[in-house]
């Protein structure tokens, strides 16, 4: 009876995986090209994969460096809008008092004169100190009607001022940095209805013709 003697094994694994490795490994020039030219392009895929996400995160960067950059500006600008409105307010009622007094006339009592030009002092040191923190008063007489700056209040007719002329402002228009602060009251010049001119009717032609029925029916 013989006996067989047990194979032997390689006590390294790592040879075995060595050698299905060897064997997927390619064989002919030709499939070496095509391994490489395929890393190659899985590589490059991931070159424009990364690229691409750099330049949108560095795209993301900007866009919240500059909206950050105008919400501080705005911040600065802005940040005293109430108080200007408030502010723009007493003008405007220092104005309507100031505009409550009698017309200047020969022979008016010295204390009205005194107060009248105490008032427009004042005024005047209100508007310049408003003007160096960036609030400017305008007045939209006889300019064309803006609907970002004017809030029409009235329309009235006229003859000497085109539709859509502002002829009269009861309030100025104020802006604080060159945004709206508050629009100016106005009346507004209206636009007469245009008149229907009657048809053109060519020579010989009979009276009515022109209008496409006969009117002598």
């Amino acid at each position: 009876m013989m006996m067989h003697e047990p194979e032997m094994q390689d006590p390294n694994p790592a040879n075995d995986d060595a050698g299905a490795g060897a064997r997927a490994m390619p064989e002919t020039p030709e499939e070496l090209m095509r391994a490489a030219s395929a890393r190659i392009n899985e590589l490059e895929a991931e070159k424009e994969s990364f690229r691409d996400r750099w330049m949108r995160a560095e795209a993301e960067i900007a866009n919240v460096r500059a909206r950050t950059k105008r919400e501080v500006e705005d911040s600065r600008l802005f940040a005293v809008q109430k108080f200007a409105r408030d502010i723009v307010e007493a003008a405007e009622n220092l104005r309507r008092g100031l505009d409550s007094l009698p017309k200047p006339a020969s022979g008016e009592p010295e204390v009205v004169s005194r107060l009248r030009e105490g008032f427009e002092g004042i005024e005047r040191g209100l508007i310049a100190a408003l003007e160096r923190n960036g609030i400017r008063r305008e007045d939209p007489t006889g300019a064309a009607f803006d609907p970002n700056l004017h809030q029409a209040m009235a329309e009235q007719e006229s003859l000497e001022h085109p539709p859509g002329t502002v002829l009269a402002a009861w309030t100025p228009a104020w802006t604080l940095n060159g945004r709206l602060l508050k629009p100016a009251m106005v009346v507004v010049a209206k636009g007469e209805p245009a008149e229907i001119a009657p048809p053109s009717s060519a020579p010989g032609a009979k009276p009515g013709a022109a209008s496409g029925f006969d009117r002598t029916a």
